[in-house]
């Protein structure tokens, strides 16, 4: 009896499994036609071949009732196809590009859904693609916005994020590439494209007045505001307007009165002079190879002087590769990892696939003392 009872009680207790219990639904991929309408994106521009972060692919273009919000099959059934592909990638073997619209920032696939779920379950980062950009054309701020930063991009050839969040302050931007490429031809006697303008201009103008500001601090008294909004509005001030101001610990005194006095002083200033804007990034790369070309690969990595171990393995990845790296204190680890991965390592013949991971905590134990 007290065994029964007791065993009745706690049937009582016991929650009920229901469907709230199995977790949320899992819902489709997002509908490329829902976003074009919403966002009235109708013109277009091919952005060629582009490496695309597999987390920013949101969607798909025929087949966005066929797949989960994970890329997943709905279907509980195995796709033959779908296998057949996994073990494709798992060899090694080399695959078409996919095919991706892009929205604004998300990518919606046309081609490839089957190689975006495989390569997303296997673990990738992201996925070699054939880009065609729909341009919103709704009238939001956001889009306002977004039109003038991928304009600028495409005068400029300059990739990487600047995100300003006030409208008409990309035109300025432009102006003092204009005006430094002027400078340049002046200084160095011969014709200076916008494109080789842009590159100096953000390698010795943009990004080391953005690193002083961020190292000053100044960032935590805008909230809301970017980097991007600070440099142009301490930019406009000290060398469009030639205002004196005090923007933060340390910042003022660095910033001379015209833009070309600056990047001669950022010149001049030695990394042993900024040390705290310097640090070390430690990721490994996962690498499958082609199997031939093994060792001629492990010799090219030794080459490089970042990496600082290489070890050929065993199940689903072939190499693990130890990488040391530096970044200041603007770039991101995942913008200097990216750059490293793409330009070092995915350039040498027979690399298939990368991945890359980056160590949280770690302990590590002095050699063993002989």
């Amino acid at each position: 009896m007290g065994i029964t009872f007791l065993k009745s009680m706690l049937d009582r207790l016991r929650p009920k499994r229901g469907r709230d219990e199995q977790g949320p639904k899992p819902q489709a991929v997002k509908c490329f036609s829902d976003c074009q309408k919403s966002e009235a994106a109708f013109d277009t521009r091919n952005r060629g071949l582009r490496t695309i972060p597999l987390d920013r692919i949101v969607g798909s273009v025929g087949r966005y009732q066929d797949f989960d919000d994970r890329f997943r099959l709905k279907q509980r059934v195995p796709s033959e196809r779908l296998q057949h592909i996994k073990e494709a990638m798992r060899h090694g073997k080399p695959l078409p590009p996919v095919k991706l619209y892009q929205i604004k920032d998300e990518y919606y696939v046309l081609d490839g859904n089957h190689r975006i779920a495989a390569a997303k379950e296997m673990g990738h980062d992201d996925i070699l693609a054939a880009i065609v950009e729909f341009i919103p054309s709704a009238d939001t701020l956001e889009n306002v916005l977004y039109h003038e930063r991928i304009d600028f991009s495409d005068r400029t050839g300059i990739t990487a994020p600047i995100e300003l969040s006030e409208v008409g302050q990309y035109a300025y931007l432009f102006k003092q590439i204009e005006e430094h490429g002027s400078y340049l031809e002046k200084t160095g006697g011969s014709p200076v494209s916008c494109a080789q303008a842009a590159t100096d201009w953000y390698k010795t103008i943009y990004r080391p007045l953005c690193a002083v500001i961020q190292r000053g601090g100044l960032i935590a008294s805008f909230p809301g505001r970017t980097i991007a909004d600070l440099y142009a509005y301490i930019s406009v001030h000290q060398w469009g307007e030639g205002r004196k101001r005090r923007y933060g610990i340390g910042v003022s005194e660095q910033i001379p009165k015209s833009m070309e006095a600056f990047r001669n002083k950022m010149a001049n200033v030695e990394d042993m002079q900024y040390p705290e804007m310097k640090r070390g990034i430690i990721t490994f790369v996962l690498m499958n190879v082609q199997g031939k070309r093994e060792i001629r690969i492990i010799e090219k990595l030794f080459e490089l002087n970042e990496v600082r171990e290489i070890h050929s393995v065993h199940g689903d990845i072939d190499l693990l590769v130890k990488v040391e790296l530096t970044r200041d204190l603007l770039t991101s680890d995942a913008e200097i990892i990216s750059q490293f991965v793409h330009e070092k390592i995915r350039q040498i013949q027979g690399v298939n696939s990368t991945k890359t991971l980056i160590p949280g905590m770690s302990r590590v134990k002095p050699p063993l003392s002989e």
